[in-house]
């Protein structure tokens, strides 16, 4: 085999990148569907939860930043005589006649038994008693998924008749229809160990009178790919104008890679939380998801949501839910994804894929680590520490401190120069005030 020219190496490098950009560019123009669940899918993982006074001051900051789509609650299933806090929030926005306009709640589908008679969800009576105009309606599609619940003929028997009986008994936004999607919450599982049967539950989707149809990876274990492949498989059962949402916990680590493949797979959107916290260890939250579009240079971002909001808006309902700090090294939302270790890491605005700070509503700071930490970072730790300007402090005495933190090291000293004390013992070291 002939050794390629170098016109040919580049010509085939410009293709490559050619269809990279044309990813780019399908994330840099979609105006995603998303479903806030602020109120639920971060307190459901949390240490403490929401009570009814945290969701009342929560609802509003979620409208004001921008979420027009909205889930208020989960009207639980397996404990229905148990109430709970979503019970009382839902309840309160009716009884207050508060606005409900694009509020969801999640709900389980109905029975049809074979002889034809339909017995509502104790959730769908209650969706109707609350009179939220919107759900999430939830079905599982694995064989796991299935069992104990229902078998793939009831399902197949029920469905019609359970969409049927929201569409006649739900009122939905402003009076009209309403939006109905069906959640496939073992999504990822179903399209990989229960093919046929999954495709032909979408095939019926797609003749119902739905807004359209949502997957789960809800363990986080799939690949990307994976996750891609079964949304383009949906796609082609689901044409437009139907909606197809999915929703990615982080159980392997693939979340936002999972969430992008699946945008370019053909998915409309996302359902998710604010912030990170979700019901395993996180989640691709619609915080990460807009950032990334920020990153691409995506305008409907900027026009649809309060952006210059997000990273202290997200912080703070974390760290409600949890009554505790957001962990640091969390990338995005966490407070050491803008502390500068070395000031080659900074991003710049001009540059591609780089997101400053201040655009999420951060901005830089400062951390010393003795190996990464260069004069201009730790000028800048400095600067917070003393509350003096960084050009305060002469260059040959950071670069000392620089070669005292090596030397300790090699000396067998392991120091936290980050924290104030120490930071101040090692500048008098190398020479600067007392």
């Amino acid at each position: 085999m002939s050794k390629p020219s170098r016109e040919d190496g580049l010509a085939r490098a410009r293709a490559i990148l050619a269809g990279a950009e044309e990813k780019v560019e399908r994330l840099r123009t979609i105006e995603p569907y998303l479903i806030d669940l602020s109120l639920r899918e971060n307190a459901f993982g949390s240490r403490v939860g929401q009570t009814l006074d945290d969701k009342l001051r929560i609802l509003p900051q979620l409208r004001e930043f921008g979420f027009r789509n909205i889930l208020l609650g989960t009207l639980d299933y397996a404990m229905p005589d148990e109430p709970e806090v979503d019970d009382d929030f839902m309840i309160h926005l009716r009884d207050n006649r508060i606005d409900m306009t694009g509020g969801f709640a999640f709900t389980d589908i109905g029975i049809t038994s074979p002889d034809g008679r339909f017995t509502p969800s104790p959730s769908m009576l209650k969706l109707q008693a609350y009179e939220v105009p919107n759900t999430l309606h939830e079905i599982y599609l694995s064989r796991e998924g299935m069992k104990g619940l229902y078998d793939f003929d009831t399902l197949r028997r029920s469905l019609p008749t359970t969409i049927q009986w929201l569409v006649e008994n739900i009122r939905g936004d402003r009076g009209g229809r309403p939006r109905i999607l069906m959640n496939i919450v073992d999504g990822c599982d179903a399209f990989a160990e229960n093919l046929e049967q999954t495709c032909e539950i979408l095939s019926l989707l797609a003749q119902q009178p739905i807004e359209g149809v949502s997957m789960e990876d809800d363990r986080g274990t799939f690949m990307p790919f994976q996750v891609g492949a079964y949304v383009a498989i949906a796609r082609g059962y689901l044409p437009p104008p139907l909606k197809l949402l999915v929703h990615m916990h982080a159980g392997g680590g693939f979340e936002n890679a999972s969430l992008i493949e699946a945008l370019l797979n053909g998915a409309d959107g996302v359902w998710g939380g604010l912030p990170k916290r979700a019901a395993i260890i996180g989640h691709a939250s619609l915080g990460e998801l807009i950032a990334n579009l920020l990153r691409v240079g995506n305008p409907h971002m900027k026009e649809a949501y309060r952006v210059n909001q997000l990273l202290p808006l997200a912080t703070s309902l974390q760290v409600l839910d949890e009554e505790a700090p957001v962990p640091e090294d969390l990338p995005i939302l966490g407070s050491n994804a803008y502390r500068l270790t070395l000031s080659f890491f900074e991003q710049i605005h001009e540059r591609p894929m780089d997101l400053v700070p201040e655009a999420i509503g951060g901005r830089y700071g400062f951390r010393i680590c003795p190996l990464a930490a260069d004069a201009p970072v730790i000028a800048g730790r400095l600067s917070e520490v003393t509350g003096k300007p960084p050009a305060t402090f002469p260059e040959p005495i950071l670069l000392q401190m620089i070669r005292l933190m090596r030397r300790d090291l090699r000396a067998g000293e392991r120091i936290v120069y980050d924290e104030p004390e120490q930071l101040m013992r090692l500048y008098a070291r190398a020479g600067g005030f007392p």
